[in-house]
């Protein structure tokens, strides 16, 4: 069996118990929420239209951006616990994960059981009536009996919707079946993004099954069914959730992430490191940038990599640069005095933001600087990764340089480098440690204004670990130790299309060349 094959089915207990909890979870939550709602909705027309148009309000909000959304509101939520109460909870994973699928789910069991309910044959209401029943007892004996093969089409439909949605809960920090998905796009490793989307299909697949055993019986009056098809479920997720219970204690460091392979091989050098010292370490991969920041300000994550010029330019929102060590000097001061956060020091290398193109395209149009690019921009088309554009960053370089593309797109950094070569895009907004600049023969163009800050790498520490002896003796051996080159060829071969590295592998191959 090939090892990327294992690597996955090593890894697929842990994803699908976390997937099917969360699942469940939000299903179970929309299920209590939505039925109540759709009972008041079939009594009262008043309040049928705001109810419905909520719910699918909801639906028209992409489904990872309502994830993400939840994050920042809890976390609010969770100072503010913590100013009055003395206690927060935890903002990062499965509660913004759990919100937001909840709301997800609600539309089409609201529908359904409002549909369903309406759809009960006033005859029958009126024979209810006339034996002399109370409203609970006709709501419960009668009109929710015979509307239940209805709603069950809803709770089908909604479970499909979650079970989908919940692979999208891997950037708010939640494990699941998306941690596949994420982490294989980036690294081209099709074998996690096959297992991944296998996986979730297999999941809604059965799931849709055993809850349309239920709705057959429910349709025919057949308890035996209902039964089997409830114990069924209830099974399979125990069956599920098993490996849950054997994880023991909790990790004592959990290792942050962002969504690209060199944060990954990063994540997998400290990580490793604490290993040794026999701590406990969970990883939470593929953060997005501000919420990486976030959570280790409010210890969500205990460390990670960042930039310092992402840090200079979102999280202090400076648009100057006064060069490389006073911007150094300054993050490392101001995180401390603002957040608590620590700086511990650079790794060694630098990856900035440098805007790239094949060879012999900027040979053909003399582009050679930012200058030159902006001359020619007009009857170019520019590729981004998925944050470039909405950053400072791009706003300083547009406002220093004026360009004006031809047209403009954002892509998942892997297919920003497939676009480039490919010709959909004639130069793109690479990264200086890419080891991909270097394979594929691109051409770095300068930047004669400095409109672009540094980009040291840098090892963040949450508050909670400042003081944290076995953390900062385990990590202060790799600062100044990462060199840019050995930083490329790791990253090349996490990334490169045959004899990928995974990387953990390319971590200890970096750590062999210190």
């Amino acid at each position: 069996m090939s090892p990327r094959v294992t690597h996955a089915f090593e890894l697929l207990p842990d994803y699908l118990a976390w997937h099917v909890v969360l699942s469940a979870s939000a299903l179970l939550l929309g299920l209590a929420i939505s039925l109540p709602l759709a009972i008041v909705a079939s009594r009262s027309p008043r309040l049928r239209w705001p109810v419905l148009a909520f719910a699918g309000l909801i639906q028209t909000i992409p489904s990872l951006a309502l994830l993400a959304l939840f994050y920042p509101l809890l976390l609010g939520l969770s100072a503010a616990s913590h100013a009055v109460f003395g206690k927060g909870f935890s903002a990062l994973g499965f509660l913004p994960s759990l919100l937001a699928l909840t709301l997800y789910s609600m539309l089409p069991i609201l529908r359904t059981a409002t549909t369903g309910i309406l759809g009960v044959d006033p005859a029958v209401k009126e024979a209810a009536d006339g034996v002399g029943m109370t409203p609970r007892q006709r709501l419960f004996q009668v009109e929710l009996p015979l509307a239940m093969p209805v709603i069950m089409a809803g709770v089908r439909t909604a479970a499909v919707w979650t079970i989908g949605a919940a692979t999208l809960s891997t950037p708010v920090g939640q494990t699941s079946l998306g941690n596949y998905i994420f982490a294989g796009l980036q690294t081209e490793n099709w074998v996690f993004v096959l297992f991944g989307c296998a996986a979730s299909a297999i999941l809604a697949m059965v799931a849709d099954q055993l809850l349309g055993l239920i709705e057959t019986g429910a349709a025919r009056r057949s308890r035996g069914l209902v039964v089997a098809g409830l114990a069924l479920l209830a099974a399979g997720t125990l069956v599920a959730v098993a490996p849950l219970a054997a994880i023991g204690k909790p990790a004592s460091y959990v290792v942050g992430a962002k969504n690209f392979s060199e944060q990954y091989i990063l994540a997998e050098l400290m990580a490793e490191r604490l290993e040794r010292t026999g701590a406990r370490v969970s990883r939470k991969e593929d953060l997005g940038s501000a919420v990486a920041y976030r959570a280790l300000a409010a210890g969500e994550i205990d460390i990670y990599v960042d930039y310092t010029g992402t840090l200079w330019t979102n999280v202090l929102k400076r648009n100057d640069n006064p060069g490389r060590e006073a911007v150094l000097d300054e993050l490392t001061s101001e995180l401390k005095a603002r957040d608590g956060v620590v700086v511990l020091g650079s790794l060694g290398f630098e990856n900035a933001y440098a805007f790239a193109m094949r060879s012999d395209r900027a040979r053909e149009l003399g582009v050679t600087s930012l200058t030159d690019l902006a001359r020619q921009a007009p009857q170019l088309n520019f590729g981004s990764d998925l944050e470039f554009l909405s950053r400072p960053e791009w706003k300083a370089v547009n406002s220093a340089y004026g360009f004006h593309f031809r047209s403009e797109r954002s892509f998942q950094p892997t297919f920003m480098y497939r676009a480039l070569a490919g010709g959909e895009a004639d130069v793109i907004s690479a990264f200086s440690s890419d080891g991909r600049i270097s394979a594929d023969n691109l051409v770095v163009l300068s930047d004669p204004k400095g409109a672009l800050p540094p980009y040291d790498a840098v090892i963040l520490i949450s508050p909670q670990r400042a003081g944290d002896q076995r953390l900062l003796s385990a990590l202060r051996p790799l600062l100044g130790a990462v060199s840019v080159e050995a930083m490329r060829a790791a990253n090349y071969s996490v990334d490169r299309d045959r004899d990928k590295l995974t990387p953990a592998e390319a971590a200890r191959a970096l750590v062999n060349e210190q």
